[in-house]
């Protein structure tokens, strides 16, 4: 039985919050690896070794990922969309102080906080979007908001390099400081009147919180489901050029348009995700997302042309969306009443799986060699949607 139809103005309002919450999913996206390009180009400008400055990604990262836990619970105790508005101006002002750096211990700091304030913008934006959207269209919202993300790794990634030659590495740093800048704005005006919780933040209620979540079965599983999806997924993207160029199949630059594929994959997937649902089904599209991962690691094994690599990479981005935007999508039903801290877990243990997959995949390449390494991640994302299938079965209702 379909679901009634939303009003017309429920359905601008949710427009609105997507669009709005998109736009903060972009600058934080945008910020997250926009620096890697320019190491060389920083470096040379500072007078300072290249090895050092490429440590600016780990000072971005780390704080990322473990602010999350804190962030969701003063998301849910004083409101999700004040401190969205808060760590957008952080985010700001940090990348433009950023772009003034005279030296690499400055820009440290400025990148350590950087990463601490943009790491708490998604979770608790997908929290927002599990306060406004009913679960039947959730997905498909989130989807939505999906493609603003990928769209910002995409652009500051692929672009900034380039960027750097025409503007200069601090010229880049001020468009993504310019970036979350217009997020904070379109935050204020668009949530000016939003409400909500105006509590106090106390640890005693977050502690509460999280031993909620974590006494939820289908909240372990999908905080499981993730790790593994970042262990077996991302292991394998450091080691694309240096296998490439080993094997005398190309160098950074083909490198990279392999490892875009995985963005462009994404970017499909939130195209079609409405169809996928209405059409597989939950259950079903998890399975399949499997046996495209495993089918897209297959592509992988025997260091074929960087092309055909490119096209695994497209698949295996498809199928990693497939089942991230599901679990997603579902992290924000299973504690209502602590959104933001629900996700926010869910997206720190994600990011640890991505952390430890380099490892994993580095011993496996010692051990069974480069063909064994890459099955052996694509029976583990094979497997990860055939479990997932089964676990989340009886999920929620198809959109319209």
């Amino acid at each position: 039985m379909s679901l009634p139809a939303a009003p017309p103005s429920e359905s601008a309002n949710i427009r609105r919050t997507i669009l709005i919450l998109s736009v903060c999913g972009f600058a934080s996206a945008l910020s997250t690896r926009f620096a890697d390009p320019m190491i060389g180009v920083i470096a040379r400008d500072l007078a300072v070794d290249p090895l050092r400055v490429a440590l600016l990604s780990t000072a971005y990262a780390l704080p990322y990922a473990f602010i999350q836990p804190i962030l969701g619970p003063f998301g849910d105790a004083v409101g999700k969309e004040r401190v969205v508005k808060v760590l957008l101006v952080c985010l700001a002002v940090s990348l433009l102080a950023a772009s003034f750096a005279t030296d690499l211990t400055a820009l440290f700091v400025l990148r350590v906080l950087s990463g601490a304030a943009a790491g708490g913008i998604i979770p608790i934006a997908l929290a927002t979007i599990g306060d406004r959207v009913e679960m039947g269209e959730r997905q498909v919202a989130i989807g939505r908001f999906l493609t603003a993300t990928i769209s910002g790794q995409l652009l500051g990634g692929v672009g900034s390099g380039a960027l750097a030659t025409v503007v200069s590495w601090r010229g880049v740093f001020m468009i993504a400081a310019a970036s979350a800048a217009a997020a904070a704005v379109a935050v204020m005006i668009g949530f000016r009147s939003s409400g909500g919780p105006r509590g106090v933040f106390s640890l005693r209620v977050a502690g509460q919180r999280y031993r909620r979540i974590l006494s939820i079965p289908r909240a372990l599983a999908l905080i499981f489901f993730v790790f593994v999806e970042g262990l077996f997924v991302f292991g394998v993207q450091p080691y694309v050029a240096p296998l490439l160029e080993r094997e005398g199949l190309g160098g950074p630059t083909e490198a990279g348009l392999i490892i875009g594929g995985f963005a462009i994959g994404g970017i499909i997937y939130t195209l079609i995700v409405r169809w996928l649902l209405s059409t597989l089904g939950l259950p079903r599209m998890l399975r399949t997302a499997g046996f495209l991962g495993l089918g897209s690691f297959v592509l992988l094994a025997p260091g074929l042309p960087w092309g055909v690599q490119a096209l695994a990479m497209v698949g295996m981005g498809m199928g990693f969306y497939m089942l991230h935007n599901s679990f997603q999508t579902q992290i924000t039903e299973v504690v209502p009443e602590a959104r933001a801290s629900a996700v926010a877990l869910h997206a720190f243990c994600f990011f640890i799986g991505q952390a430890l997959g380099p490892v994993l995949f580095g011993l496996l390449l010692g051990t069974v060699d480069r063909t064994g390494a890459m099955l052996a991640c694509g029976m583990g994302v094979l497997s990860l949607g055939l479990v997932a299938a089964v676990v989340l079965r009886d999920a929620y209702p198809r959109p319209r």
